[in-house]
């Protein structure tokens, strides 16, 4: 098979595309071709050694996928050839990733496509989604009617949570870019959209929600939490998935005077389990059309270096190069 792969963490430079070993799948594996699979700040932390996991070598890069199901261990239970299926969570904690036309993987990591999404947007979708639903349901519990603020909202995560909200019949209201990404977060159900860059943003966003933000999820890598804390409603939970040096000031006394919570988490860290039951609802949310991560551009398989450039200067240096998901197509 083909694969894109590392031998040694680096640039995005150290990436190499050719053939590799076909997987055996275990006894719990099933052997999946890979018909779609997405770019994550993740790989790129993973590939760049910023995120010091046990690497097989040679190293196939990538978390997400989408494909059918061509052979399965002898102790596989749900799943059988010809099925379509997604995933996420490859290439992590010592992992093989997903960047082949081939991958063998643990049945407890994937789910059933329905038949009427595409391999495209189910591997767009899954490890953001997955994300989404872990913070929104797992940690902060978001009820319907609630009022949430995503900072950061047009982004693959932020895009994800606002659909997720929706659907759990919250209110979203957020931030982006430009003007274009506002009308489209808008477009997923985000009722107002700002300007990150403005002055008074905490003005404009407390006249969206004179009651003050349920919930606010920080997309980015370093958090305001004198916004944060200063826009929270008695009670309000702070949602915090990126960020790993950041050392920002806190403002202690507001935080504990209005009873509120934070919660850090990593996707990746999260049980199985609680995996699995958040694609049961992603599942039935792309089946309905309510969700669907916007997908900035597909690329072939020998692109993948371009890939993680382009995620790189949009996660890192906030260039804003990227409008959704980037998705490779081996």
């Amino acid at each position: 098979m083909r694969g894109a792969f590392i031998t040694r963490t680096g640039p995005a430079s150290v990436i190499e595309v050719g053939s590799l070993p076909d997987p055996v799948p275990g006894p719990r594996e099933a052997l999946v071709r890979v018909r779609a699979c997405a770019v994550n700040p993740i790989d790129t932390y993973v590939r760049a050694g910023a995120v010091a996991f046990p690497l097989p070598v040679p190293f196939i890069v990538g978390c997400d996928l989408a494909g059918e199901v061509i052979a399965v261990g002898a102790e596989v239970g749900a799943l059988r050839p010809g099925m379509r299926v997604w995933g996420s969570n490859q290439g992590l904690l010592g992992r093989q990733g997903t960047f082949a036309e081939l991958a063998a993987i643990d049945e407890r990591w994937l789910y059933p496509t329905p038949d009427s999404v595409s391999d495209r947007d189910a591997a767009a979708a899954a490890l953001v989604s997955i994300t989404a639903h872990l913070g929104l349901v797992t940690h902060a519990s978001l009820r319907p009617g609630e009022m949430l603020f995503v900072n950061g909202a047009s982004g693959g995560v932020g895009s994800a949570v606002v659909q997720v909200a929706r659907a759990l019949g919250g209110r979203v209201i957020g931030t982006a870019g430009t003007e274009e990404k506002r009308v489209r977060t808008g477009s997923l159900g985000a009722e107002a959209m700002f300007d990150y860059r403005r002055d008074d943003l905490v003005e404009v966003a407390r006249a969206a929600a004179p009651d003050g933000i349920d919930v606010y999820w920080e997309t980015q890598r370093e958090p305001l939490f004198d916004r944060a804390v200063g826009l929270l409603a008695d009670g309000g939970r702070i949602v915090l998935m990126a960020g790993r040096d950041a050392r920002t000031p806190f403002p202690v006394g507001p935080f504990y005077l209005k009873g509120c919570r934070m919660v850090g988490f990593a996707m990746f860290k999260a049980d199985w389990r609680l995996q699995a039951a958040a694609a049961i609802d992603i599942n039935r949310w792309m089946a309905e059309g309510r969700l669907r991560v916007p997908i900035a551009r597909v690329l072939p398989l020998e692109q993948t270096a371009l890939a993680h450039t382009l995620q790189e200067s949009a996660t890192v240096a906030r260039t804003g190069v990227l409008d959704g998901k980037l998705v490779i197509e081996p």
